[in-house]
């Protein structure tokens, strides 16, 4: 249930509702808004009584929640999330790119792949140090090697790191390095995973399962809000279906209605979404077209030779036409890419 405030409510008024809603063996997420502070009471509400939150100083009334996900849907929050995590932000009007290599292969290739995204304009980075790989014989990263060379990077551009966390032992040593924790599509359902990274402190990009529904995808969402995380970025990647000329189908009817159902940041990720470098561009400026808050886009030095991936990076002259494309389009609908200045290098 929601727990609407009075406009003038007080912060001694809405601690104690607070408070109370705990008492009651519920967990407490408070919303402050625009126009008024709400408070989500969320669990097993059997045993809490409507009226006996009703009557609580600074209350307004009391609304229930009918989505299934609570503390991700509109009802509780109508204003949009923005996450930010140093120069990168998406989601309010704001598109954030995300952008590097598929994996982190050498120290020469991490930081050349993140000085060439940072001067086309994205404002975080990408790449893999540990790689969930469908054969046990593919390369699986190099894992704490591979955190470090990220952390390098962003130390010389100023990029906000993104890198997935695959398993919850692994989740402390990542969020030491990284400043976004990426949940692939394969552990979309991890629950005890999604448990950590909601205790982690760090933002979290949330990867739909190749065969998920939206429902799924935003109650797996709602493991992470639920553990006190508010910074959770939804991530379409395309999703499986009949078709075989793409190497999986990126519905972008995804980012609509998805901005109707929650207040989270959606991304698009036009890379695994397509399987094909040659799609990536179009996909990406239609994204950005359909509304979407951000992209993440594999961009490699030379993809003809990268570990993984290489069919569908983009190269750093691609990449930098496709972010000048995305940009004008973003302004044509009243939007803006968010971008770091050149001279911060």
């Amino acid at each position: 249930m929601i727990i609407v405030m009075e406009k003038n409510a007080t912060p001694e008024q809405i601690a104690h509702m607070t408070e109370r809603v705990q008492q009651l063996g519920l967990k407490a997420h408070v919303i402050h808004g625009t126009e008024r502070t709400v408070i989500a009471a969320v669990g097993d509400e059997r045993g809490a009584k409507k009226e006996s939150l009703e009557v609580g100083p600074g209350v307004a009334e009391i609304v229930p929640i009918l989505a299934p996900y609570k503390v991700a849907s509109r009802e509780l929050k109508p204003d949009p999330t923005q996450v930010q995590v140093l120069d990168f932000k998406a989601g309010a009007g704001v598109v954030g790119v995300i952008a590097g290599p598929c994996s982190v292969e050498s120290e020469e290739q991490i930081l050349s792949a993140a000085h060439a995204v940072k001067r086309a304009g994205a404002t975080a980075l990408r790449g893999g140090a540990f790689k969930p790989r469908t054969s046990p014989y593919s390369f699986q990263g190099l894992k704490e090697v591979g955190l470090k060379l990220l952390a390098l990077a962003r130390q010389e551009t100023g990029l906000a790191v993104v890198t997935e966390v695959m398993s919850t032992e692994e989740v402390e040593l990542v969020a030491n390095y990284a400043d976004v924790l990426q949940i692939g599509a394969r552990n979309m359902q991890n629950y005890r995973l999604l448990e950590a990274v909601g205790n982690c402190g760090r933002p979290v990009l949330l990867k739909r399962g190749a065969s998920a529904t939206i429902e799924e995808w935003l109650l797996a969402a709602e493991y992470i809000l639920n553990e006190g995380n508010p910074n959770v970025m939804l991530c379409e990647r395309g999703i499986r279906t009949f078709e075989g000329h793409t190497r999986f189908t990126l519905p972008l009817a995804t980012v609509p209605y998805l901005h109707r159902k929650t207040h989270l940041p959606v991304i698009i990720d036009p890379s695994h979404g397509t399987g094909h470098s040659y799609l990536v561009p179009d996909m990406a400026i239609a994204a950005v077209a359909a509304g979407a808050d951000g992209l993440i886009i594999e961009v490699h030095p030379t993809p003809e030779t990268a570990m993984s991936d290489g069919y569908q990076s983009l190269t750093f002259p691609q990449f930098e036409e496709t972010m000048a494309r995305c940009i004008r389009v973003a302004e044509a609908i009243d939007k803006s890419v968010c971008t770091m200045p050149v001279a911060a290098t």
